[in-house]
């Protein structure tokens, strides 16, 4: 599997395009079991209740809140320690990585061309 560099990536911090296809503006679940649920302030700036639960906000409806930087340029998590498990599931250069990238136009090699 190529070693992609997450820092100048951010493809899987986006609403994925079935998502958005399907109008759904929820995006990853936060439950009592991932560290942000107790982190009370970076909850309420990062997290949005609604009717399925407690999820990652969106901003522009698109991409987290907490990502900070240009997609594809560099990026950064400000909320890295306390991302919740969903967020902790994709691997840079695994298949969910690979279709984000895809989904966003980035280059699938691990150099950054083509």
């Amino acid at each position: 599997m190529p070693a992609f560099d997450c820092r100048r990536c951010g493809a899987c911090c986006c609403n994925p395009a079935d998502n958005r296809r399907a109008g759904a503006d929820d995006y990853v679940d936060v439950t009592p079991a991932d560290e942000l649920w107790h982190a009370e302030q970076q909850r309420r700036r990062y997290t949005v209740e609604g009717p399925k639960g407690v999820h990652l906000r969106l901003h522009g409806g698109d991409r987290c809140a907490a990502l900070v930087g240009p997609i594809g340029q560099r990026v950064r998590c400000a909320i890295y320690d306390l991302r919740p498990r969903p967020c902790r599931r994709v691997q840079a250069g695994d298949e969910e990585c690979r279709e984000r990238r895809r989904e966003r136009g980035l280059s699938l090699r691990s150099d950054g061309r083509g």
